[in-house]
């Protein structure tokens, strides 16, 4: 797997150019892409004037941060005179008229944006099964899910169609795809990175994250798209971060929390294998290790879904039939019904009628009143674990990637995939997923970093290293 870094490093010894990387990744996205369906869209011809840009800046001596960098932004974000379908029929032939934040970050400092990659309609899945445009395969083998709902960013990163790639992360759609696909996933602090242009799921819980094939590349794309945004009234008044300066520096003395075994009592044996092994290499690293159980524990998937679902059919009531996105007229001449009948998938129904339900007259204070008073618990549990600990260290998922279909009927199951990574959503707290190890099938397994909010730069450090001793 070719990472931005050692392209660049060849771009500048001109033993390559960005137009030559990007008809590679072209030609990848070619033959794969039918098997594996991680891109809805591909941006050929105006990715090639941004190659040749890139070239030209390379030249003159000009060349900006992510220069040449090719990137494949999730179908949920925002991107100028290219569709923007969110994987659902009722958004097939949107076109937006501007860049998000993030697409623009990305352009001022160089990147070539090739294409938009599949995910679940509206973001909401965790095996990248749920999308209009048909489900994502795992590049390792096509017989498993990516994870989601940012499959198709990450099974572009791991089947090499760019360099790094775009998600969005509102309760592990991050980091579950990264640990099925073998690649690093970061989800920042909310309000970290501006959420303008980010077609809303769950508005208090959704941050644009950063994928790579390296922990370095992952923090290349990070420090070029955080920072505050006007345009965005949730963004962080924090200054933009730069992390690269300090990600290969040596560790400083390092305390990792844990949980209780009996709180990992419901993985896989090859995810606690795994999970162990990373584990000793934080031990070899230096890191002193202390338990803390998550008082909450059993309360973070039920929370979840109340929060995300109530933003959910809030934020989905604007598909109408009347301002924008598909219509239909149905027998009696109602638009609206008929429009979003037909135009949203199964899971996206489901999680709509779940919303309107809690936030319905007589239900509203014993679900949603009463998750977003345990969710403050939540943050609480956080803020008390980082008074002690510098990382928290869990599993991204309970099992290694499961089998396409194995999980469709049984919406519970599917949810609890979740289990060890809501909590940083509800929590606000940064996450990143790295590649920790393989199931005896050979399926990638990920582990998940945690750290306190703006924490980001101790965050890619403690990774960068873990990921060196994992060699």
């Amino acid at each position: 797997m070719k990472s931005y870094s050692a392209f660049r490093t060849a771009r500048i010894a001109n033993e390559t150019s960005c137009s030559a990387t990007l008809e590679h990744f072209l030609s990848t996205i070619e033959s794969k892409n039918p098997t594996i369906n991680a891109m809805i869209s591909v941006n050929n011809d105006e990715a090639r004037k941004q190659a040749a840009e890139s070239d030209k800046r390379f030249a003159d001596g000009s060349a900006r941060p992510l220069e040449g960098m090719v990137v494949a932004v999730k179908d949920n974000i925002s991107t100028k005179g290219q569709r923007t379908t969110c994987a659902s029929k009722i958004l097939e032939n949107f076109v937006p008229i501007y860049d998000a934040t993030v697409v623009e970050r990305l352009k001022a400092n160089g990147a070539v944006i090739v294409g938009k990659a599949n995910l679940d309609e509206f973001a909401m899945g965790s095996s990248n099964e749920n999308s209009a445009f048909g489900a994502v395969r795992n590049p390792v083998n096509t017989d498993y899910v990516p994870g989601g709902s940012s499959g198709g960013s990450a099974a572009a990163v791991a089947a090499e169609m760019c360099h790094t790639a775009l998600g969005s992360d509102t309760g592990g759609s991050v980091r579950l795809p990264a640990s099925f696909c073998g690649v690093v996933g970061l989800k920042p602090t909310y309000g970290r990175v501006s959420r303008y242009g980010l077609v809303a799921y769950g508005s208090s819980l959704d941050q644009i994250g950063q994928f790579g094939s390296t922990v370095e590349d992952a923090a290349l794309l990070y420090d070029a798209v955080n920072g505050f945004d006007e345009r965005d009234a949730t963004s962080s008044h924090h200054a933009q971060q730069h992390t690269l300066t300090s990600l290969k520096e040596p560790l400083s003395p390092l305390t990792v929390a844990v949980l209780p075994e009996e709180q990992l009592a419901g993985c896989d044996a090859e995810v606690l294998r795994v999970y162990h092994q990373t584990l000793e290499r934080l031990k070899s690293l230096g890191a002193q290790v202390i338990t803390h159980a998550m008082q909450y524990m059993s309360a973070v998937i039920p929370t979840y879904y109340i929060v995300a679902t109530a933003e959910a059919s809030s934020n989905l009531s604007r598909y109408d039939g009347v301002r924008y996105g598909a219509r239909k007229i149905g027998a009696d001449g109602e638009v609206t019904t008929a429009t979003r009948s037909e135009g949203f998938g199964a899971e996206v129904k489901r999680r709509i009628m779940i919303g309107n339900y809690v936030l319905s007259s007589g239900y509203y204070d014993a679900y949603y009143t009463k998750a977003l008073k345990v969710r403050r618990l939540i943050y609480n549990d956080y803020k008390e674990m980082f008074q002690k600990a510098d990382i928290f260290l869990t599993p991204n998922a309970p099992t290694p990637p499961f089998k396409i279909g194995e999980k469709t009927s049984d919406p519970l199951a599917m949810y609890l995939e979740d289990i060890f990574t809501v909590s940083a959503n509800l929590g606000g707290v940064p996450g990143i997923s790295i590649p920790a190890g393989k199931s005896s099938s050979g399926l990638p397994i990920g582990m998940q970093l945690q750290a306190n909010h703006f924490a980001e730069e101790k965050l890619l450090n403690v990774a960068y290293h873990l990921e060196r001793a994992k060699g």
